[in-house]
């Protein structure tokens, strides 16, 4: 797998929800951005899907979590500055349950630059996977 490819799409992918989100809702060119995005997000899924959820599956492993393991896109953050929050103060990230950390709230996250998986627990990022 090239590395470097996988992340330049998955930051491609963050760019375009980031200008995604600075636009309102009545903007004209909202609904071609969406669609933009949405065919970016397919390429990505049909190209490093299999190798991602390769990679979903020992992340999983790792945390000895059941949870469902979604496609590689509903991991992928709205903004590159790493804060993992919304604007509206929720995490981002897909919502994870633990036999590792019962009762602990944690959310998987495939960042960029490099890609790789980490988990949000609290305040604190712990990096699972790096694609190689």
């Amino acid at each position: 797998m090239n590395a470097n490819a996988l992340n330049s799409s998955l930051v491609a992918i963050i760019q375009k929800k980031e200008e995604l989100n600075a636009l309102d809702y009545n903007d004209e060119r909202y609904d071609d951005m969406e669609e933009e995005l949405h065919d970016l997000e397919d390429d990505f899924n049909e190209e490093y899907g299999d190798y991602l959820e390769d990679a979903l599956e020992q992340v999983h492993g790792k945390l000895r979590s059941d949870a469902d393991i979604l496609l590689p896109t509903a991991y992928v953050p709205n903004s590159l500055n790493g804060d993992h929050v919304t604007p509206d103060g929720e995490r981002e990230g897909v919502w994870v349950e633990s036999d590792e950390f019962p009762g602990v709230e944690m959310r998987l996250v495939l960042t960029a630059n490099p890609a790789r998986f980490v988990v949000l627990i609290g305040d604190q990022e712990r990096e699972l996977w790096k694609a190689e």
